[in-house]
C-alpha cells in the first residue's frame, strides 16, 4: 500500500474501534511505527509563536505497550534531532522526551505529555552572544577543554580568566577562578564574588534545570512541566498528506507551543 493509504487506513481503523480495546491498541501501534518510518531522516518545521523550529529528525522511540495502549498510554516517547535552527541560532544536537504520553478522548482528542525533558547542545559561538549582551566588553568561550573563559573583546590576546558555571534558576553564575596571562597562570582567591548573567526567558514556560560545559559547546536541559495539543480528524489528515510526500520537507502548526 502507499503510505498515505497505509496511514488512512491504520487511523481509520483506530477510530472507529472502541477507545479502551486491544484492537485499538494494536492499530495506534501500527499507526506509531509507521509514521516514525516515514518521519526519521526528514526535515521538520514546527511553527510556534516563538519562531519556526526546523531540524532534521534522526530518531523516534517508544516502549509501546499494548495493555496500556489500550487504556490510551503511549508511555514515553524520545526524539532526537540534528541542524536545529531556533530564533536566528544553529544547533548541533537536540533532544526531547516526553514522558507519561496519553490521550485523552474527546471532541477533539487531546494529546498529552507531563513532564517533558529537552535537551540542546548549544555552540560556543552561543554563549559568547549571551555574555557580550550582559558583559558588552567581554567576550566569552568554551575552549576545546571543556573550560569557559572570558577575554577583553578589544584585547582578546592579552588575557584571560577561566570562570567557573553555576545554574541557579534563571541566573548563570560566572565565578573567577584563573587568571591566564601570557604563558603565566595564577589562582585567584575565592573571595572574588561570582557574576550573575541573567538568562532570557525560553518558550512556552520551560525552565532551564542543568547547565552543562563540554568541549566547544554547552549542553542544556530543561524542563516543561506539561504539553498539550488537540489532534482533531482533519489534522491527522493533513500529516498523512504530508508523510505521502516522501522527499518533502514536514510542517506541523498548532501544537500548543508559544
Amino acid at each position: 500500500m502507499r503510505p498515505l493509504d497505509m496511514l488512512s487506513s491504520l487511523w481509520s481503523s483506530a477510530a472507529a474501534l472502541p477507545p479502551v480495546s486491544a484492537g485499538a491498541a494494536v492499530a495506534y501501534r501500527s499507526l506509531f511505527m509507521t509514521i516514525r518510518r516515514l518521519v526519521v531522516g526528514r526535515t521538520l518545521t514546527v511553527a510556534a509563536k516563538s519562531g519556526d523550529i526546523t531540524m532534521t529528525v534522526t530518531e523516534i522511540e517508544s516502549s509501546l505497550d499494548v495493555g496500556r495502549l489500550a487504556v490510551g498510554q503511549l508511555n514515553d516517547i524520545e526524539l532526537k534531532a540534528t541542524n536545529v535552527t531556533w530564533a536566528n541560532q544553529v544547533f548541533d544536537n537536540a533532544g526531547v522526551v516526553l514522558r507519561n504520553v496519553h490521550l485523552r478522548p474527546g471532541v477533539p482528542p487531546v494529546l498529552v505529555a507531563a513532564p517533558v525533558d529537552v535537551t540542546l547542545e548549544v555552540p560556543t559561538s552561543a554563549l559568547s552572544d549571551l555574555i557580550s549582551s550582559a558583559l558588552p566588553r567581554i567576550s566569552g568561550h568554551v575552549d576545546s577543554d571543556g573550560v569557559a573563559r572570558l577575554r577583553s573583546a578589544r584585547w582578546p590576546g592579552l588575557a584571560s580568566v577561566e570562570v567557573d558555571t553555576t545554574l541557579d534558576g534563571s541566573t548563570l553564575w560566572l565565578a573567577p577562578r584563573v587568571l591566564r596571562l601570557g604563558g603565566s597562570r595564577w589562582s585567584l582567591p575565592n573571595r572574588i564574588p561570582p557574576y550573575p548573567v541573567h538568562l532570557p526567558n525560553l518558550a512556552g514556560g520551560l525552565t532551564l534545570t542543568n547547565f552543562e560545559l563540554s568541549p566547544n559547546a554547552v549542553h542544556l536541559t530543561g524542563r516543561l512541566p506539561q504539553w498539550r495539543a488537540e489532534v482533531p480528524r482533519a489534522r491527522i489528515e493533513d500529516l498523512l498528506n504530508q508523510l505521502s510526500a516522501v522527499g518533502k520537507p514536514l510542517i506541523l502548526t498548532g501544537l500548543g507551543l508559544a
